[in-house]
């Protein structure tokens, strides 16, 4: 077994893991981490997040984001924080892949309207969604369901956000009663690098949308402190180039700016609070892997701005309105029609759950496109 020796004391060790619910064989060729990562991959979760979207239905154009490529931009962010620090790439690349992997179709409207549907029936929460994938729904292996990833993985994807002292959802507290994964304490360093880069994606990938969209233009973006000062420095004749071409230059710059804060900030904070131990980082009050104060009001002022501007643009109030129309409709049909989801569309029966949890997890499952087809054949 590799040994790893390049990694820093602050770094999650393959070798160290506290290892699967089911013991497997260890990997002659990969690490811990690296077999978790590949079975995030090939997993058929994974594969729908082509066709689901965060912000833009699939229908309304091919450039922009959606989970998969979301998901892709987290990972190459989250490595090259954690190359910097000699933190494990393969952890951090496995919880960025697999952050979003709970989301339903329609983005956060696909969400709130299955919340609603689930209000008296345990409600809906994606992160715990992410769990019930990963542990439970995924069917590929003969001897056990789910996935059976490390311990390190699932509490990573649990608690990436920071800890969980109360509310906690349902399967992440089963498998806490299983797997004790300290959900009172902060997770790793991997984890926090996985949740920072997953900010600095969204909120420079979501001004790219935006301006594609034409929601907003370079004169309104002047007026951000971080983004403004990037165009002040571009030539007064800049319009006149291709947009992609500006945009990118925009993107490119605040992620840069965005990562470099990053890199700084973990550095100073490891300096400052004296830590010497990954176990004093899940010990403290606040995260170690952070924007600095400064960046952080700047980051706050673009999802103002983005809030503002972009998710309630009247066109976005439009198309969530639709989702949940959609999504709301299929929880009601599939609830009242057994013929409907054991015979036509084959959803087996599992006395495990009950099904509203069984209906739930078939909508959290489909994509945009399969969502908007069933609606519209059985709604």
């Amino acid at each position: 077994m590799k040994t790893y020796r390049n990694l820093s004391k602050f770094a999650s060790i393959p070798g160290n893991s506290k290892g699967r619910i089911q013991k497997e064989d260890y990997s002659l060729t990969r690490s811990e981490f690296q077999r978790d990562r590949d079975r995030i991959i090939h997993s058929a979760a994974f594969r729908r997040l082509k066709h689901k979207t965060q912000v833009f239905v699939v229908h309304e154009g091919d450039h922009y984001r959606t989970r998969l490529t979301h998901s892709l931009e987290v990972s190459q962010i989250a490595r090259s924080i954690c190359k910097i620090f000699n933190l494990n790439e393969d952890l951090a690349e496995t919880l960025s892949l697999a952050h979003d992997i709970g989301h339903p179709p329609f983005g956060h409207a696909g969400e709130n309207a299955l919340s609603r549907s689930m209000f008296e029936h345990g409600g809906f929460d994606h992160n715990d969604q992410a769990i019930r994938v990963v542990h439970l729904l995924e069917k590929k292996y003969f001897n056990f369901d789910g996935l059976n990833l490390t311990w390190e993985t699932l509490e990573g994807l649990a608690k990436h956000n920071g800890p969980i002292k109360k509310n906690i959802p349902t399967t992440i507290k089963e498998l806490d009663d299983d797997l004790d994964l300290s959900l009172n304490e902060f997770p790793s360093m991997e984890a926090q690098v996985a949740a920072i880069a997953d900010d600095i994606a969204y909120n420079n990938h979501d001004i790219d949308d935006g301006l594609r969209a034409k929601f907003f233009n370079y004169e309104e973006l002047r007026e951000l402190p971080l983004i403004g000062k990037i165009i002040n420095s571009f030539p007064k004749d800049f319009e006149q180039r291709d947009v992609q071409r500006i945009n990118n230059e925009i993107t490119r710059k605040s992620t840069a700016q965005m990562v470099n804060d990053v890199l700084n900030n973990i550095e100073r904070n490891l300096i400052n609070k004296k830590i010497k131990t990954l176990e004093e980082i899940r010990l403290q009050n606040e995260p170690i892997v952070a924007f600095s104060n400064e960046m952080q009001s700047y980051v706050n002022t673009i999802r103002m701005f983005l809030s503002e501007r972009m998710y309630n643009h009247q066109k976005v109030r439009s198309m969530t309105k639709n989702a949940e129309k959609i999504i709301t409709s299929l929880y009601g049909v599939l609830i009242k029609d057994n013929d409907l989801i054991y015979t036509k569309l084959k959803i087996k029966k599992n006395d495990k759950i009950s099904k509203t949890r069984m209906i739930c997890d078939f909508i959290a499952g489909m994509t945009d496109n399969y969502a908007q087809s069933i609606y519209q054949e059985y709604c």
